[in-house]
Protein backbone atom coordinates (compact mmCIF):
# COMPACT_ATOMS: atom_id res chain seq x y z
CA UNK A 1 0.00 0.00 0.00
CA UNK A 2 0.74 3.33 -0.88
CA UNK A 3 1.07 6.44 2.05
CA UNK A 4 -0.68 9.53 1.31
CA UNK A 5 0.75 12.89 2.18
CA UNK A 6 -0.56 15.52 4.93
CA UNK A 7 -0.17 17.84 7.43
CA UNK A 8 2.67 18.42 9.60
CA UNK A 9 4.66 16.21 6.96
CA UNK A 10 2.93 13.13 8.45
CA UNK A 11 2.50 10.44 6.05
CA UNK A 12 -0.02 8.03 7.13
CA UNK A 13 -0.39 4.85 5.22
CA UNK A 14 -3.73 2.67 4.48
CA UNK A 15 -4.75 0.41 7.02
CA UNK A 16 -4.76 -3.09 6.11
CA UNK A 17 -8.23 -5.32 6.53
CA UNK A 18 -5.90 -7.08 9.45
CA UNK A 19 -5.88 -3.51 11.11
CA UNK A 20 -9.11 -2.50 10.48
CA UNK A 21 -10.25 -5.23 12.14
CA UNK A 22 -7.96 -5.14 14.99
CA UNK A 23 -8.69 -1.42 15.37
CA UNK A 24 -12.46 -1.92 15.93
CA UNK A 25 -12.19 -5.02 18.47
CA UNK A 26 -9.39 -2.85 20.30
CA UNK A 27 -11.80 -0.41 20.93
CA UNK A 28 -14.67 -2.69 21.86
CA UNK A 29 -15.60 -3.49 24.90
CA UNK A 30 -15.40 -6.77 25.88
CA UNK A 31 -13.52 -7.34 22.12
CA UNK A 32 -15.63 -9.83 21.11
CA UNK A 33 -18.46 -9.58 18.01
CA UNK A 34 -20.19 -12.36 15.76
CA UNK A 35 -18.29 -12.43 12.29
CA UNK A 36 -21.02 -10.96 10.07
CA UNK A 37 -20.89 -7.86 12.42
CA UNK A 38 -17.65 -7.40 11.61
CA UNK A 39 -17.97 -7.85 7.75
CA UNK A 40 -20.66 -5.34 7.96
CA UNK A 41 -18.40 -2.99 10.31
CA UNK A 42 -14.84 -3.09 8.16
CA UNK A 43 -17.34 -2.44 4.85
CA UNK A 44 -17.89 0.81 6.22
CA UNK A 45 -14.15 1.13 5.94
CA UNK A 46 -13.74 0.01 2.35
CA UNK A 47 -12.36 -3.66 2.92
CA UNK A 48 -15.22 -6.14 1.02
CA UNK A 49 -16.66 -8.85 2.55
CA UNK A 50 -14.36 -11.70 1.27
CA UNK A 51 -11.42 -9.54 2.04
CA UNK A 52 -12.65 -9.34 5.64
CA UNK A 53 -13.55 -13.34 5.82
CA UNK A 54 -10.03 -14.11 4.67
CA UNK A 55 -8.53 -11.77 7.03
CA UNK A 56 -10.90 -12.98 9.97
CA UNK A 57 -9.35 -16.63 8.89
CA UNK A 58 -5.74 -15.86 9.25
CA UNK A 59 -5.82 -13.73 12.06
CA UNK A 60 -7.38 -16.66 14.13
CA UNK A 61 -4.93 -19.28 12.62
CA UNK A 62 -2.12 -16.59 13.86
CA UNK A 63 -3.58 -16.52 17.11
CA UNK A 64 -4.80 -12.91 16.79
CA UNK A 65 -7.98 -13.92 17.75
CA UNK A 66 -10.09 -16.40 19.19
CA UNK A 67 -12.99 -17.94 17.84
CA UNK A 68 -15.79 -18.11 20.44
CA UNK A 69 -19.60 -19.40 20.10
CA UNK A 70 -20.48 -15.73 19.46
CA UNK A 71 -17.41 -15.17 16.64
CA UNK A 72 -14.17 -13.55 17.30
CA UNK A 73 -12.41 -12.39 20.20
CA UNK A 74 -9.12 -10.67 21.26
CA UNK A 75 -6.53 -13.28 21.77
CA UNK A 76 -4.63 -13.06 25.30
CA UNK A 77 -2.36 -11.52 23.89
CA UNK A 78 -3.82 -9.17 22.51
CA UNK A 79 -6.16 -8.36 25.44
CA UNK A 80 -2.64 -7.19 27.56
CA UNK A 81 -2.62 -4.58 24.28
CA UNK A 82 -5.99 -3.32 24.50
CA UNK A 83 -5.27 -3.01 28.33
CA UNK A 84 -2.47 -0.82 27.34
CA UNK A 85 -4.66 1.00 25.16
CA UNK A 86 -6.90 1.83 27.27
CA UNK A 87 -4.32 3.16 29.69
CA UNK A 88 -2.69 4.97 27.42
CA UNK A 89 -6.18 6.65 26.51
CA UNK A 90 -6.61 7.43 30.44
CA UNK A 91 -3.64 7.64 31.94
CA UNK A 92 -4.05 7.22 36.36
CA UNK A 93 -2.04 10.06 37.74
CA UNK A 94 -1.70 11.60 41.19
CA UNK A 95 0.02 14.45 42.36
CA UNK A 96 3.65 15.03 42.31
CA UNK A 97 5.63 15.57 45.01
CA UNK A 98 9.33 16.10 43.24
CA UNK A 99 10.30 12.41 43.48
CA UNK A 100 11.28 10.84 40.52
CA UNK A 101 10.82 6.18 40.30
CA UNK A 102 14.13 5.11 39.33
CA UNK A 103 15.25 1.77 38.31
CA UNK A 104 18.70 0.59 38.29
CA UNK A 105 18.87 -2.94 36.08
CA UNK A 106 21.24 -4.96 38.39
CA UNK A 107 20.84 -8.30 36.14
CA UNK A 108 24.31 -9.55 34.11
CA UNK A 109 24.83 -11.38 31.90
CA UNK A 110 21.44 -11.70 29.72
CA UNK A 111 21.56 -12.01 25.93
CA UNK A 112 20.76 -9.58 23.85
CA UNK A 113 17.40 -10.77 23.28
CA UNK A 114 16.87 -10.59 26.68
CA UNK A 115 17.92 -7.27 27.06
CA UNK A 116 16.24 -5.49 24.28
CA UNK A 117 12.52 -7.20 25.65
CA UNK A 118 13.72 -5.75 29.14
CA UNK A 119 13.73 -2.61 27.19
CA UNK A 120 10.76 -2.57 25.71
CA UNK A 121 8.88 -3.19 29.20
CA UNK A 122 10.68 -0.40 30.48
CA UNK A 123 9.77 2.42 27.67
CA UNK A 124 6.01 0.76 27.92
CA UNK A 125 6.33 1.89 31.71
CA UNK A 126 6.75 5.34 30.64
CA UNK A 127 10.15 5.12 31.49
CA UNK A 128 13.25 6.98 30.13
CA UNK A 129 17.06 5.61 30.23
CA UNK A 130 19.06 8.36 31.77
CA UNK A 131 21.96 6.21 30.98
CA UNK A 132 22.68 2.61 29.76
CA UNK A 133 21.04 0.62 33.25
CA UNK A 134 19.43 3.75 34.77
CA UNK A 135 15.97 4.02 34.02
CA UNK A 136 13.83 6.90 35.44
CA UNK A 137 10.60 8.97 35.49
CA UNK A 138 8.31 11.76 37.69
CA UNK A 139 6.66 9.46 40.24
CA UNK A 140 3.24 10.92 39.17
CA UNK A 141 1.88 7.34 37.95
CA UNK A 142 -0.85 5.95 39.78
CA UNK A 143 0.42 2.49 38.82
CA UNK A 144 2.44 -0.25 40.47
CA UNK A 145 5.14 -1.92 38.56
CA UNK A 146 5.33 -5.45 37.64
CA UNK A 147 6.78 -7.44 40.81
CA UNK A 148 9.14 -9.45 38.61
CA UNK A 149 11.31 -6.69 38.19
CA UNK A 150 12.87 -7.06 41.29
CA UNK A 151 14.57 -10.29 39.67
CA UNK A 152 16.80 -7.88 37.24
CA UNK A 153 16.34 -4.47 38.53
CA UNK A 154 16.79 -2.05 41.98
CA UNK A 155 13.70 0.44 42.60
CA UNK A 156 14.64 3.26 44.22
CA UNK A 157 13.20 6.87 45.31
CA UNK A 158 15.25 9.61 44.10
CA UNK A 159 15.49 13.41 43.62
CA UNK A 160 18.04 14.54 40.50
CA UNK A 161 20.42 17.52 41.08
CA UNK A 162 19.25 18.78 37.38
CA UNK A 163 16.28 21.21 37.21
CA UNK A 164 13.25 18.77 36.72
CA UNK A 165 12.16 20.64 33.65
CA UNK A 166 15.96 20.01 32.28
CA UNK A 167 15.67 16.80 32.79
CA UNK A 168 12.70 15.76 31.26
CA UNK A 169 13.17 17.43 27.95
CA UNK A 170 16.31 15.73 28.11
CA UNK A 171 15.22 12.24 28.58
CA UNK A 172 11.60 12.39 26.20
CA UNK A 173 11.71 14.12 22.83
CA UNK A 174 8.51 16.09 24.14
CA UNK A 175 8.94 19.39 21.06
CA UNK A 176 8.44 16.20 18.32
CA UNK A 177 5.66 14.92 20.06
CA UNK A 178 3.45 17.73 20.56
CA UNK A 179 4.72 18.44 16.79
CA UNK A 180 3.05 14.94 15.82
CA UNK A 181 0.23 15.58 17.62
CA UNK A 182 -1.12 18.52 16.57
CA UNK A 183 -0.15 17.43 12.88
CA UNK A 184 -2.33 13.94 13.91
CA UNK A 185 -5.07 16.76 15.55
CA UNK A 186 -5.23 18.27 12.04
CA UNK A 187 -5.64 15.39 9.97
CA UNK A 188 -8.53 14.44 12.26
CA UNK A 189 -10.15 17.43 11.45
CA UNK A 190 -9.41 17.19 8.08
CA UNK A 191 -10.54 13.47 7.24
CA UNK A 192 -13.68 12.76 5.58
CA UNK A 193 -13.96 9.22 4.66
CA UNK A 194 -14.36 6.49 7.85
CA UNK A 195 -11.49 4.73 6.03
CA UNK A 196 -9.47 8.08 6.26
CA UNK A 197 -10.48 9.05 9.68
CA UNK A 198 -10.14 5.33 11.09
CA UNK A 199 -6.58 5.42 9.56
CA UNK A 200 -5.73 8.96 11.76
CA UNK A 201 -7.27 7.58 14.96
CA UNK A 202 -4.77 4.16 14.51
CA UNK A 203 -2.06 6.66 14.17
CA UNK A 204 -3.31 8.70 17.15
CA UNK A 205 -3.63 5.75 19.66
CA UNK A 206 -0.13 5.04 18.71
CA UNK A 207 1.25 8.28 19.39
CA UNK A 208 -0.76 8.17 22.73
CA UNK A 209 1.44 5.26 23.63
CA UNK A 210 4.65 7.05 23.40
CA UNK A 211 3.28 10.00 25.49
CA UNK A 212 5.32 10.28 28.97
CA UNK A 213 2.57 11.25 30.58
CA UNK A 214 4.24 13.94 32.87
CA UNK A 215 3.21 16.00 35.20
CA UNK A 216 2.00 19.74 33.85
CA UNK A 217 4.84 21.52 35.12
CA UNK A 218 7.20 19.70 33.10
CA UNK A 219 5.86 20.09 29.89
CA UNK A 220 6.16 22.82 27.37
CA UNK A 221 3.50 25.51 27.02
CA UNK A 222 0.10 24.29 25.12
CA UNK A 223 1.05 20.55 25.64
CA UNK A 224 -1.33 18.93 23.37
CA UNK A 225 -2.07 15.64 24.76
CA UNK A 226 -5.37 16.77 26.40
CA UNK A 227 -6.85 17.83 22.90
CA UNK A 228 -5.27 14.14 21.35
CA UNK A 229 -7.27 12.32 24.47
CA UNK A 230 -10.37 14.30 23.71
CA UNK A 231 -10.32 13.94 20.01
CA UNK A 232 -10.09 9.78 20.25
CA UNK A 233 -12.84 9.71 23.40
CA UNK A 234 -15.46 11.27 20.95
CA UNK A 235 -14.37 9.10 17.79
CA UNK A 236 -14.19 6.44 20.06
CA UNK A 237 -17.88 7.35 21.62
CA UNK A 238 -19.36 7.46 17.87
CA UNK A 239 -17.59 3.87 17.21
CA UNK A 240 -19.46 2.28 19.97
CA UNK A 241 -22.53 3.80 18.52
CA UNK A 242 -21.80 1.86 15.20
CA UNK A 243 -20.98 -1.48 16.77
CA UNK A 244 -24.34 -1.20 18.86
CA UNK A 245 -25.91 -0.27 15.82
CA UNK A 246 -24.68 -3.60 14.04
CA UNK A 247 -25.23 -5.80 16.98
CA UNK A 248 -26.80 -9.18 16.67
CA UNK A 249 -30.10 -9.53 14.56
CA UNK A 250 -32.36 -12.08 14.03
Amino acid sequence: MTGSGGPGGLTLRPLSARSVVLSLLLGTHPPELPARDLVRLVAGFDVGASTARAALSRMAAAGDLRRTDAGYRLSERLLERQRRQDEALRPHTRAWDGDWETLVITATGRDPAARAELRTRLAALRLAELREGVWLRPANLDRPLPTDLGRVAERLVSRPGSPAVELAARLWPLVDWADTARALLVHVDRARRPAGLLTAFAAVVRHLLADPVLPPELLPPDWPGTALRDAYARYQREQSGQVRAHGPRT
